[in-house]
């Protein structure tokens, strides 16, 4: 079962309320925020303070999904300038900046290729800013913009290929933050038209599940827009064709590491189809089954949650890389002769010793 989460929101209403952390029911997670909001609450609360230290919080895990109030997106060019720059956002703009840094030290991304974006409001995305190297970015070059792309704040232009975001966010409702990139292994499968097969990694299995395929389109149009916003309702990686791939997940941070995960899987698997250049071992349907129940758990849905087990592994589809070999060779003795052929030659031998003599 799926525990419930506690944000500083929910302890500020609770030691409103005169409660205080003995009345927190057991079992709850606490993100970083309410841990904060205890913390400060109890530290000017004497009677709260006895509770505090024979009931220690349970730890928690890390959490860092932006949550807004729906209905409370800014409206005025003040009010935007004021929610752009406020610590919340700028916090989010740094985790962005970092992120770009790891994508372009780990060659995941070349030139000025690349983009981030972070769903922040009803309509409001946070994204990363055109002709700018995914490693030198800074937070003043962030960009604000709407659903439909219209640039809202941010002095820097923002990347034309936001719209494939906007299209997965607008589809996928779980999707608040996108990672796009040009890694080698995924790429490289992007290019050959080749979707990774499944159920050979458990973690792939897990933090991935299938990685879907998008039909190419000319980067930043609405066609690009629709066609990978489709393909990514079901899946939370894409490869789009001769372009590069795109990740989504519920937070920037979330939506990077699938990226790590889809290139470390596809190098795998490469490096796999290689040594062995047939078919490569996989788990069992069943074994898959369990892994998908794991997806669950952790909130996150699998279009291939009413597969029958027989289907789950099938990677019919997918031909690893040819390996050269020189053919076997019969030995000679072994060979077959033709009778007619040798008819002919036969009598072409006694016409030339006829002659000779």
């Amino acid at each position: 079962m799926k525990k419930k989460v506690f944000t500083g929101a929910d302890i500020e209403a609770l030691l409103k309320a005169g409660k205080t952390a003995a009345d927190i029911p057991a079992g709850v997670v606490l993100t970083p925020s309410a841990k904060d909001v205890l913390r400060d609450g109890l530290a000017g609360s004497s009677k709260a303070a006895p509770a505090a230290a024979s009931a220690p919080a349970e730890p928690i895990l890390p959490d860092y999904e932006y949550h807004w109030t729906p209905g409370k997106d800014p409206k005025t060019p003040a009010e935007i300038e004021a929610f752009f720059h406020s610590p919340a956002i700028v916090e989010l703009k740094q985790r962005m900046v970092d992120i770009g840094k790891r994508m372009w030290a780990r060659e995941y991304t070349d030139g000025n290729g690349g983009n981030l974006t972070i769903r922040v409001g009803d309509n409001l995305v946070l994204c990363t800013p055109t002709l700018v190297s995914k490693g030198f970015m800074t937070v003043e070059q962030m960009c604000l913009v709407d659903l439909e792309g219209k640039q809202l704040a941010g002095k820097y232009k923002r990347t034309s290929e936001c719209m494939t975001h906007l299209a997965i966010m607008k589809r996928q409702p779980k999707a608040k933050a996108c990672c796009h990139a040009h890694p080698p292994h995924g790429t490289a499968y992007a290019v050959a038209g080749v979707q990774p097969p499944t159920c050979m990694i458990p973690e792939a299995e897990v933090f991935l599940g299938q990685i879907g395929l998008a039909q190419y389109q000319t980067p930043g149009t609405p066609a690009n827009a629709e066609v990978v916003g489709n393909a990514a309702v079901d899946h939370m990686a894409v490869l789009m064709l001769n372009h590069g791939v795109i990740t989504w997940g519920k937070d920037i941070e979330d939506a990077y590491w699938k990226m790590e995960n889809v290139e470390s899987y596809c190098k795998t698997v490469w490096v796999a189809s290689q040594l062995k250049g047939g078919q490569l071992l996989t788990i069992t349907g069943g074994q898959a089954k369990e892994l998908i129940n794991l997806r669950k758990t952790l909130g996150m849905d699998d279009k291939r949650a009413n597969w029958k087990e027989c289907e789950l592994c099938d990677n019919s589809d997918f031909h690893p890389g040819t390996v050269c070999r020189i053919p076997d060779q019969a030995p000679a003795s072994s060979a077959k002769l033709d009778p007619e052929a040798e008819k002919l030659v036969q009598a072409l031998t006694d016409q030339i010793l006829a002659s000779m003599k």
